[in-house]
């Protein structure tokens, strides 16, 4: 089994924080690619980050494929980062597990997985000064425009709720949901640093070769 490339949390995060295009995968918005191609096309263009989420397998069935994807991070000095499942990312030994409201409290897993980054969803004020006080790594704010990957009660929070929440941080954040590349500069010039994308970078992974200006 392949070993991160990165030794500890305080690694990780310095790699995360120079991150900026953020690369979601899911083999349900791979099209006739496997998560394995498309991670190999995110390496290629220059990721720095991505998080395989899968919401449908088993856990055997995650655990195989998260395996195969930490291979490919790891030659291509990628952080990795498993979606919803603590257990599949210490088990891959991946570098961060991303959670949901629903999912792993964030003081939980960090007690459990204290070297991981810990991501966390959130979507209003409350959320967010929660996720702060257990102890994320970073934040996810969203869905910012409508997406059909993802379904939440709030819907679209927009670009004027995602400048007003974002005031509120005081940890690294990324941005998420229907984000396009024609929105790239608008959100880099409202403050977000990591753009989280799925199908946009799936269509489109040289968008990976971007900056952070």
């Amino acid at each position: 089994m392949s070993r991160s490339p990165f030794a500890g949390y305080a690694q990780r995060m310095a790699a995360f924080e120079e991150s900026f295009i953020y690369p979601v995968v899911s083999s349900e918005f791979c099209g006739s690619k496997s998560v394995t191609e498309v991670m190999h096309s995110l390496g290629d263009n220059g990721a720095k980050i991505v998080q395989l989420r899968e919401k449908n397998l088993s856990g055997r069935d995650l655990l195989i494929l998260a395996n195969q994807c930490r291979e490919i991070t790891a030659g291509y000095g990628m952080l990795l980062i498993i979606d919803d499942r603590l257990d599949i990312a210490l088990a891959c030994d991946a570098d961060g597990v991303h959670l949901g409201q629903d999912d792993l409290p964030v003081a939980e897993a960090r007690k459990i997985a204290p070297e991981l980054i810990i991501g966390a969803s959130t979507h209003n004020a409350d959320e967010i000064k929660n996720a702060i006080k257990d102890g994320c790594s970073y934040l996810n704010i969203g869905p910012l425009f409508p997406t059909q990957t993802k379904s939440v009660p709030c819907g679209a929070l927009g670009v004027e709720t995602f400048a007003a929440l974002q005031k509120l941080v005081t940890v690294p954040f990324t941005v998420m949901g229907g984000i396009k590349e024609k929105h790239i500069a608008e959100l880099t010039a409202l403050g977000a640093k990591h753009i989280a994308m799925v199908t946009e970078t799936i269509a489109k992974p040289e968008l990976c070769r971007l900056r952070r200006k």
